[in-house]
């Protein structure tokens, strides 16, 4: 199995920060998906968390390609691109895990939209590529 490639430091720094992502995925027709996100990092894995029934989990369970681009939110050129592949999916530890991102993003100390018909799910993501612009 392939692994992925470390993600530099100022990369890290953007998935660290209160900054946005959109993720891309492959539809079933080969088209591509694209989602703003609440983004995360551990290690050199990349975290997204989705709920069940979304697209986002569906495409990658069949193709685990992605894209991500992120930007500086206050510094927008400051940008990273990444393409790499889902390694892992679970739901063990996501609900917890989308309460962090309410915090980390809105401040909030819980998710506003828990719901027990559609259970938060983790997607783990590998950096296979990495384009850094004014870092």
């Amino acid at each position: 199995m392939l692994m992925g490639m470390p993600l530099p430091p100022a990369v890290r720094q953007l998935f660290e920060g209160k900054n946005f992502a959109h993720v891309a995925t492959l539809m079933k027709d080969g088209s591509p998906q694209v989602t703003l996100v609440w983004i995360d990092i551990d290690g050199d894995r990349i975290i997204v968390n989705t709920a069940e029934g979304r697209a986002k989990p569906r495409n990658v369970r069949r193709d685990p390609r992605v894209a991500i681009s992120i930007a500086d939110q206050q510094s927008p050129y400051h940008a990273a691109f990444i393409r790499g592949r889902v390694v892992e999916i679970t739901r063990e530890g996501a609900e917890d895990h989308i309460d962090k991102m309410a915090k980390k993003y809105m401040g909030a100390d819980r998710y506003m939209d828990h719901s027990p018909d559609r259970p938060r799910v983790l997607l783990y993501i590998e950096a296979d590529h990495v384009r850094e612009m004014g870092g």
